[in-house]
């Protein structure tokens, strides 16, 4: 009965989770610029943390968390402040202002659940017996780090009050913060599209720590991104094609085919070659959304695995196993030395993998006494792919699952931060 609570649920929140076609704009133009601010590695440090919300609890709850990521060009490093709150999926985008001497963070907010977007701005501040001063590197006893500064909506200049006032560490415990389709859905209405290079740029900036991503195989045969069985308007630009994706080449996709928001559909090799690159992503699940043979997937896998070996990173690769259709391909596979798997099945067929990761629906519940029992064999276990505040809430509280997959990695980021022991 439990299980099926959980499915009803699930499927009420799909039904009444859909909505009408808008349009949102990102109101802030990132510069991306290396090194922007004064925002020294000890500063940045210093500013992580969970952080009350005084000024602008209404609009974004009364706590928020704070954490600090960045993204690779080559040599360039850029870094982004991301801010995480549990008040209607909620976060913040923000990066120094190369053109200020002090501790200035400028970008955008934004609400996953609605069209509600706006610009901010923050200035990084020391309070002491109710004065404050501008942060200068080092804190003394009595001393607490604040944000001040103003947010707005739209592309309004920033005028509302928001003050940020700091109070404990980030939960420091691992977990796997896991972002559906590379890093959010295109229904979303995030600014770049799912299943994009662009959007697995952007997973950690929405406190993902891991990706996951769909791959299918074109007409000739070359693995690539997409999530749907058929090429439409809900994730292509229009463009005359109709059909399959497996009905086209690569060559006829790439010449032909946009994302909504522009891109081309990337190759499996070009996602893993950005993840390892570009990010400090640790973590990749390949949803294989394909039938047919597995050894071409396989063959990447492991090429970019020993990539991530020779680039100093600690990045885990893995097949997922959704089907008995992907479970029987794995199991037809020649050599299945150095193919890490992750089974979507029961306990029992993850055994009989001996798949060292399980990853069962959420809907079906906690499960409690079988994550524990696959705990106790050394297997990771994951949950997917969970939307629900009030679910991750819970499923986060109880600290049984090793991770969890979703549209909403901000809220999934937002409550593992601010848990307490």
């Amino acid at each position: 009965m439990k299980a099926l609570a959980y499915l009803c649920l699930g499927l009420c929140a799909l039904v009444f989770g859909c909505r009408k076609e808008y349009e949102v704009l990102v109101p802030y133009q990132f510069v991306s610029l290396p090194g922007a601010g004064l925002f020294s590695t000890t500063t940045r440090r210093a500013m992580e943390g969970v952080y009350a919300v005084t000024n602008g609890a209404d609009r974004f709850g009364s706590q928020v968390a704070l954490k600090w990521t960045y993204t690779l060009e080559g040599a360039d490093t850029t870094f982004f402040l991301s801010i995480f709150t549990g008040q209607d999926a909620a976060f913040f985008n923000m990066e120094g202002r190369p053109d200020s001497d002090s501790l200035v963070l400028a970008g955008f907010w934004r609400k996953l659940v609605n069209t509600e977007t706006g610009q901010a701005r923050l200035t990084l501040q020391v309070r002491r017996n109710g004065q404050t001063r501008v942060y200068s590197g080092r804190l003394t006893p009595g001393d607490t780090l604040s944000l001040e500064g103003a947010y707005g909506d739209n592309t309004a200049q920033p005028t509302r009050p928001l003050t940020l006032l700091y109070q404990r560490p980030l939960n420091p415990a691992p977990y796997e913060i896991l972002a559906h389709r590379a890093g959010g859905r295109t229904s979303d209405l995030l600014p770049v599209s799912e299943n994009s290079i662009d959007m697995i740029k952007l997973a950690s900036r929405l406190g993902a720590t891991g990706v996951e991503i769909d791959v299918r195989y074109t007409k000739d045969g070359v693995p690539i991104l997409y999530h749907d069985n058929k090429l439409n308007l809900r994730l292509i630009q229009k463009n005359g094609l109709i059909g399959a994706v497996e009905e086209y080449t690569y060559q006829q996709l790439s010449a032909h085919v946009r994302l909504i928001n522009g891109e081309k559909i990337p190759t499996l090799e070009e996602a893993l070659e950005t993840v390892i690159a570009n990010t400090t992503l640790r973590f990749v699940w390949l949803d294989t959304k394909y039938i047919g043979p597995m050894d071409k997937v396989q063959a990447i896998q492991q090429t970019y695995r020993q990539r991530a070996i020779q680039a100093r990173r600690d990045l885990r690769i893995v097949i997922g196993l959704p089907s008995t259709e992907a479970v029987e391909a794995y199991r037809a596979l020649a050599n299945k030395e150095n193919t890490p798997i992750l089974c979507e099945l029961d306990t029992a067929v993850t055994r009989s993998l001996n798949a060292r990761i399980w990853a069962p629906r959420w809907t079906l519940g906690p499960q409690t006494a079988e994550v524990k029992a696959m705990q106790a064999e050394n297997r990771t276990v994951f949950v997917w792919t969970l939307d629900e505040p009030q679910f991750i809430q819970q499923y986060i509280s109880e600290g049984q699952f090793d991770g969890i997959l979703s549209n909403y990695s901000t809220l999934v980021a937002y409550y593992h931060y601010t848990r307490q022991p």
